[in-house]
């Protein structure tokens, strides 16, 4: 085995929203990663997971980056820029290369680097127009990033599975424990690591909802989830604001 050591870099995908343990915290797939490979490497097994939901870009290079270097793992997971892409402000020229820059310097500690490709999550949601082209951007610029790089690249965008609504949560924007489970399985397969083949398995699609039916869950969804983002949006507001890190310090795998 390899790796000895994981750390976990980024916002609520990495955090595990929504895949919740009994006691209402998050798992999700880097914790189901992070428990594979410790099955592999034994007891001595470090893991850390940093990540902190709704941080963008820039907050990630400067608060959890530092951290995860200092910790000198073996294996680091960097997924940051989903956030950037929702926001008026977003400076794609200068997320570029500052994306670059901070792969480098994660790769220059000689640390194995994971990055993402991210699933199409705007297939259903609003601002497809203005959002999905930067969802591209970025997507082009992971991959470019992890080939200059030698970085190892998991392409979840183009795995059409993920159109299947039941592997979202009830957001619409979070992996539901399905989803959480497929993307275990995706990284352990980029890894060269064997997986439990049920985190593959992904339920049926739902049959189509009728018109009416579908309008009335949209507005059910832009009630309960559109519109405090929006608030949040208008007062300067993160849904992680008062959340710390899950996993701060390296630390064993237990039950």
């Amino acid at each position: 085995m390899r790796w000895r050591s994981f750390v976990a870099v980024g916002d609520s995908f990495t955090e595990g929203m929504d895949d919740a343990y009994p006691d209402g915290t998050y798992r999700g797939w880097a914790d189901l990663v992070a428990t594979r490979l410790a099955a592999e490497a034994g007891p001595d097994f470090g893991y850390a997971n940093l990540a902190i939901r709704g941080r963008l870009f820039p907050n990630i290079v400067a608060e959890q980056v530092p951290a995860a270097l200092a910790m000198k793992p073996d294996l680091i997971s960097f997924a940051a820029g989903g956030n950037d892409v929702l926001r008026r402000t977003f400076d794609p020229d200068s997320f570029v290369a500052r994306f670059d820059d901070v792969v480098g310097e994660l790769r220059s500690g000689g640390a194995d680097v994971l990055l993402f490709r991210f699933a199409d999550v705007m297939a259903r949601l609003p601002g497809q127009r203005l959002v999905a082209p930067r969802v591209a951007l970025l997507n082009r610029v992971v991959g470019e990033v992890a080939e200059r790089h030698g970085a190892i690249l998991v392409d979840l965008y183009a795995d059409s599975t993920y159109l299947n609504p039941m592997l979202w949560s009830t957001d619409r924007l979070h992996l539901s424990p399905a989803g959480h489970r497929r993307v275990a399985a995706q990284v352990l397969t980029a890894l060269g690591v064997g997986c439990d083949e049920e985190w593959l398995m992904v339920p049926p699609n739902p049959a189509p909802t009728p018109w009416l039916a579908a309008r009335a869950a949209d507005l059910r969804w832009a009630g309960q989830h559109l519109a405090p983002w929006i608030k949040r949006r208008l007062t300067g507001r993160s849904s992680g604001d008062t959340i710390t890190a899950k996993r701060p310090v390296l630390g064993p795998i237990t039950d």
